[in-house]
């Protein structure tokens, strides 16, 4: 098979603002050449890499996995990619096929449960590395930053309190994991995440973890954007400390926020330069110069001052303002360059931001995030990850497939729908014998893109209950 080159397809949602900013699929990639035996192949590699040291990833090493099974450390992590939403022995017989007698269910329970959670973060972890070995990092990477919720049924024997939550409309409640995500506005593709219990939340603490931990090309600056929850000191200092770019939402100027007291122009629409002073101490023997002092309490984390030291840290940045309807505004900071990015361009790559969001209804409902197959919180953090795997695999098989431009009204793109199932279906050990044509039929699943549609953001949407075992599909 002639090698397909690799293409980016923006979404419906980042795809205008991304190139009204100024920001091409290819400033950041250059022509590369990969067919989709070949990001099967990465896939599989990396997969080989975790379960070749598995006794890192056993609960309990030197026992587990050291005798042969149908469901070896490679098989487990495999399936666990490819399992879909309905019933785990219904998956189990479409994954192995019916030519030969397949793992039963208990014996997959059995398995699951001694593999760690972080075989499958590492599998996520070393695929990503190896499709970004494909890619030109040049120029700037836009690397969007939010959290959502995975809700799961459990019982008080199976998972700690901190997992409890009892929202909107359920009286008996759920369980819930947090899960923070951060998400290439390019690829379309999670770069990393971390996951909490719901009550041990700390979307500030996670997006410092992540950031510190994040891969930088040498060639390229990652720009972080992320919304109102996003905004401190302390996020700031942690990308500025790794040599990278933010751009957060922050409360309007009349509002109590982090830009409430500066000094701002009479006019409504503004980009201007603050310099701060950051002290955690409120001994007037500290000099801040000719810039805004700010204090910092023991109860606010700031990673890079001791609370009560008389030491202090400066921080520059820029504070934007502009206006999103009549009478409406909206403010943004940010340390990235004013020639480069003027305030029309980071309103346009803000909006570009809520590719994200779109990313998580895929995941949950798409991929089947919200279709859980076990009460454990650390067997649920199993598929969580294996999810976001799939969820990758099937952007970067799209991102390859090669589209004919139609002369029609509309662009055309991949249905995603029918691009997960048909790469679920490409894991499976029983299409290995009879291997599918993955590139003829994405090139035919194609649907129109129609931009500039917007819709109203439904209030009651934020809780949705888990499905229960016995309501599967067959």
């Amino acid at each position: 098979m002639r090698p397909l080159s690799f293409l980016i397809v923006l979404q419906e949602e980042t795809r205008a603002a991304l190139e009204v900013g100024g920001i091409t699929r290819c400033s950041n990639f250059k022509e590369v050449y990969m067919n989709h035996a070949q990001v099967k192949a990465l896939l599989i590699s990396a997969v080989n890499t975790v379960s070749s040291s598995i006794v890192d990833y056993a609960v309990n090493p030197g026992k587990d996995f050291t005798r042969n099974r149908k469901l070896p450390a490679d098989k487990l992590i495999r399936f666990l990619i490819a399992e879909g939403s309905s019933t785990t022995k219904n998956e189990i017989i479409d994954f192995f096929g019916t030519g030969i007698c397949p793992p039963s269910s208990s014996a997959f329970v059995q398995q699951r449960e001694k593999l760690k959670p972080e075989a499958l973060y590492k599998v996520l972890e070393l695929f990503n590395a190896s499709v970004s070995s494909y890619e030109k990092q040049e120029g700037y990477r836009f690397i969007a930053a939010d959290g959502s919720t995975a809700t799961f049924f459990s019982r008080d024997k199976y998972s700690p309190p901190e997992y409890y939550t009892s929202p909107g409309n359920s009286a008996k409640g759920v369980y819930s994991i947090h899960i923070n995500a951060f998400y290439d506005l390019h690829t379309h593709t999670y770069t990393d995440a971390l996951l909490q219990p719901v009550h041990n939340k700390d979307e500030f603490k996670a997006f410092c973890t992540i950031v510190d931990r994040h891969p930088v090309s040498e060639n390229s600056k990652n720009v972080y954007i992320g919304d109102r929850g996003y905004c401190s000191y302390n996020n700031m200092a942690h990308v500025i400390s790794k040599g990278q770019f933010f751009l957060f939402r922050t409360k309007d100027i009349h509002q109590k926020g982090l830009v409430g007291k500066f000094a701002f122009p009479k006019e409504e629409c503004f980009d201007i330069t603050v310099n701060v002073t950051l002290v955690r101490s409120n001994s007037s023997s500290i000099d801040c110069g000719n810039t805004y002092r700010r204090y910092i309490d023991a109860n606010t984390s700031f990673d890079f001052l001791e609370y009560g030291s008389k030491e202090t840290y400066p921080l520059s940045f820029r504070v934007t303002r502009f206006e999103l309807s009549e009478g409406t505004y909206e403010c943004l900071v940010t340390n990235l360059p004013s020639d480069q990015f003027p305030s029309q361009r980071l309103k346009e790559l803000y909006f570009a931001r809520w590719g994200v969001e779109s990313s998580f209804r895929k995941l949950k409902y798409t991929i089947g995030l919200s279709n859980f197959h076990t009460y454990k919180p650390e067997l649920v953090k199993q598929e969580i990850w294996a999810r976001m795997i799939a969820y990758n695999l099937t952007e970067t098989m799209i991102n390859i497939t090669v589209i004919k431009e139609a002369q029609g009204k509309h662009s055309y793109k991949v249905n995603f729908s029918v691009a997960a199932h048909i790469c679920r279906i490409f894991l499976r050990l029983a299409t290995e014998e009879d291997p599918i044509d993955v590139a003829a039929f994405l090139s035919r699943e194609l649907i129109p893109i129609r931009k500039d549609r917007q819709y109203d953001r439904l209030q009651t949407a934020h809780f949705r209950r888990p499905r229960y075992f016995v309501y599967r599909a067959a």
